[in-house]
């Protein structure tokens, strides 16, 4: 399989995840509980963090072009919805996601696998799920028209411990497979036989 489809293949995967997961819908206030951000850091842990960043991206962009893809939903009036701010910074929650867990992973050999999994899930917690208030919780307020403290308590109290559990579940997940993460940027081996030849 050629880089460039692998890459779009992996992408498409991860895309189809965030989907799947974003089906799994619980209202306990204008914002709902699903498991979005688990798929935005197993997206970013897995496939770095420019592959992580295009996989969210596309649904995003998909979603706003029209495709019904978020809790069946679609269009830009779910963008600019009550819960848009969150929807707009979930690319780059994956793309600093990765950026972390690439770096953390890279020395994973100078430390137990139980610091790992802790760093990544403190990592995680920060860049896959508390990014995404700062840009969610004013959207909020503007959108429902409701003081910011108001805005705090329906978009992000409720959450962040359901948030800290998926922050450590992606983090066991992405260090236990670690080793089966795609490599999406390196070259076959035969490739860099030819090179050195």
């Amino acid at each position: 399989m050629s880089t460039s489809v692998r890459h779009l293949v992996y992408i498409a995967l991860f895309a189809a995840l965030f989907i799947l997961m974003s089906s799994i819908t619980i209202y306990v206030t204008a914002v709902p509980i699903t498991l979005q951000n688990l798929a935005i850091m197993l997206a970013g842990g897995f496939l770095g963090a420019r592959y992580g960043f295009y996989s969210i991206g596309l649904v995003i962009a998909l979603t706003a072009a029209g495709l019904p893809l978020l809790h069946g939903r679609g269009g830009l009036s779910l963008i600019v919805g009550p819960t848009g701010g969150f929807l707009w910074i979930f690319p780059i929650c994956a793309l600093l996601s990765g950026w972390y867990a690439s770096r953390v992973l890279a020395g994973a050999a100078e430390r137990s696998r139980a610091a790992t999994t802790a760093l990544l899930a403190v990592g995680f917690f920060i860049f896959g799920s508390l990014i995404s208030y700062l840009s969610g919780v004013p959207w909020l307020a503007y959108a429902l028209e409701v003081p910011l403290t108001r805005a705090l308590e329906l978009g992000m109290y409720p959450f962040v411990g359901f948030d800290a559990v998926k922050a450590l579940i992606a983090a066991i997940v992405l260090s236990a497979a670690w080793a089966y993460r795609p490599q999406l940027s390196r070259t076959r081996p035969d490739d860099r036989v030819r090179s050195v030849s």
